[in-house]
């Protein structure tokens, strides 16, 4: 059964007198970063000029580039985009990493596929909220938390759990619990998440709803609201009380269907797909594939980006979401 630990479980604060170094300010970045200063602890920003370095700099932070930042800090927290953490990690961080050092990441990809290679003298963990950063922090504000994962890849010091811990509640997370996982488990579950049901999965039912409807002859603008705009209504009550309370909250004749017309969308044959798709990831396949899409350049990412947003749901909703002044976009 999996490990849950709370504020109890840090007994000393590993982090005192370090300096954390947060590469990146975007979603992430800017959440663990803030989280982390509120807390009393030393933060300083590693990202290159731009938009981002700006916004760091008004919210009263120490912008340094990202090898400088590396130099200064006891802490790396890497939350740069996956694809590019190899090459930063390579050009920028690991010239400046000393023995004893804490190398850290949301997200184990790069480590556990091998793209980033850490010396034997350093401590590595990943802190791993289960929520985007505009809500790390503003749970965190509101004296609240998102709850996250932790797992230790190399102990160096002895200390490198102690360490994770520290981290986890400098951002808020053991307000409500983290748990203990691994870098294999956590970048395989999250990767699958990711692409079989939360985006991948959860897009592509939409867009054959969508479809399904709109070539029986129904009109569009019915369609989208019906299969998409009201996913959020359904999404929100599975978060607030499971599939129990979304069933309780529907009607019968609802209720009705989702037992007798369920599974027979999604059957047998689409679980067999999920096993390739987590086959896929075990195996390497999908890392090796997006590395190497991103080293030519993304043609292949960018190709598959274009054609989803020219689907006809995507210029429906956007005419729709107009006649409606309360959807509010997120940061």
């Amino acid at each position: 059964m999996v490990k849950v630990y709370y504020e109890d479980a840090v007994v000393e604060n590993a982090l005192e007198g370090k300096t954390i170094a947060v590469v990146g300010y975007g979603s992430q970045g800017h959440a663990h970063a803030q989280n982390l200063r509120d807390n009393g602890h030393q933060v300083i920003i590693g990202i290159r000029e731009g938009k981002s370095a700006e916004a760091a700099r008004e919210d009263g932070f120490d912008v340094f580039e990202v090898s400088e930042a590396a130099k200064q800090a006891e802490v790396i927290m890497i939350l740069a985009p996956d694809e590019i953490q190899g090459s930063l990690y390579e050009k920028e961080i690991a010239p400046n990493l000393e023995a004893g050092n804490s190398l850290v990441f949301a997200h184990g990809f790069n480590i556990h596929f091998d793209v980033i290679t850490p010396p034997a003298d350093v401590d590595v963990f990943l802190v791993a909220p289960k929520g985007p950063g505009h809500l790390v922090r503003r749970t965190f504000a509101d004296g609240f938390a998102v709850p996250a994962l932790f797992a230790v890849y190399q102990d160096a010091t002895g200390k490198a759990k102690e360490t994770a811990l520290s981290y986890a509640q400098g951002i808020g997370a053991t307000r409500v619990g983290v748990l203990e996982t691994t870098f294999k488990e956590e970048t395989e579950t999250d990767l699958f998440g990711e692409q079989a049901v939360l985006c991948g999965g959860l897009t592509s039912l939409i867009e054959a709803g969508f479809e399904t409807l709109v070539e029986a002859g129904y009109q569009p603008e019915l369609a989208y609201f019906e299969v998409c705009h009201e996913m959020k209504l359904i999404i929100d009550l599975i978060y607030e009380g499971g599939f129990a309370k979304m069933r309780d909250s529907i009607s019968n004749t609802a209720e009705y269907g989702d037992y007798v017309s369920g599974p027979r969308v999604i059957t047998e044959v689409a679980k067999a797909n999920m096993k390739e798709v987590l086959t896929d990831i075990q195996n390497g396949t999908f890392a090796n594939n997006f590395v190497k899409d991103n080293e030519n350049g993304f043609p292949e990412f960018k190709k598959m980006r274009a054609e989803r947003a020219g689907h006809q749901i995507e210029a429906v909703g956007a005419e729709l979401r107009k006649m409606m002044p309360f959807v509010k976009t997120i940061d």
